[in-house]
């Protein structure tokens, strides 16, 4: 496996440490993930889906956990007694499993439903008001405002306009 070196970067950044582990963790994680596939959409500006394929799995074997920048879709099969049947060949997957997503600041989950044997999480980034960009005046102050000025005196002599 190829490891990429973050450490150039490392020493001219600062506080980016997080980021940086999520590189190398996904790198490593990402071999022995592919179980139970998954999509994620943009849907809008700020609306995104993450839609994961949970066929056998009822609702109550499936829980979500939202974390601080942490989503966790776990399912867990119960047993069931299979003592009676007798598979020729068994490809569907229902081994138990464990999915995390990494979000970014202000993701926030608002909805999850399960529709024909899919997971449909539903996510909206949220910034506050505090943290959206806003347009600074130069100098602090308010623009200058423009003051009208009057004609100036009259000089004797001089033509009337």
């Amino acid at each position: 496996m190829n490891r990429f070196d973050f450490t150039p970067y490392r020493r001219n950044t600062v506080g980016f440490d997080r980021l940086f582990e999520l590189l190398e963790t996904t790198g490593r994680s990402a071999q022995n993930e592919n179980y139970p596939p998954f999509n994620i959409e943009r849907t809008g500006e700020n609306d995104y889906q993450i839609t994961v394929a949970v066929a056998g799995f009822k609702t109550e074997e499936i829980d979500i956990i939202a974390q601080q920048n942490l989503l966790i879709v776990t399912g867990s099969k119960q047993s069931e007694s299979n003592d009676n049947r007798d598979f020729l060949h068994m490809g569907i997957a229902t081994r138990n499993f464990e999915r995390r997503f990494q979000l970014a600041d202000h993701i926030h989950i608002t909805n999850a439903d399960m529709v024909d044997g899919l997971l449909i999480i539903t996510l909206v980034r949220e910034v506050p008001e505090a943290l959206k960009p806003r347009k600074i005046a130069i100098g602090g102050k308010a623009a200058p405002t423009v003051i009208e000025h009057e004609d100036a005196p009259k000089k004797k002599g001089a033509p009337a306009a």
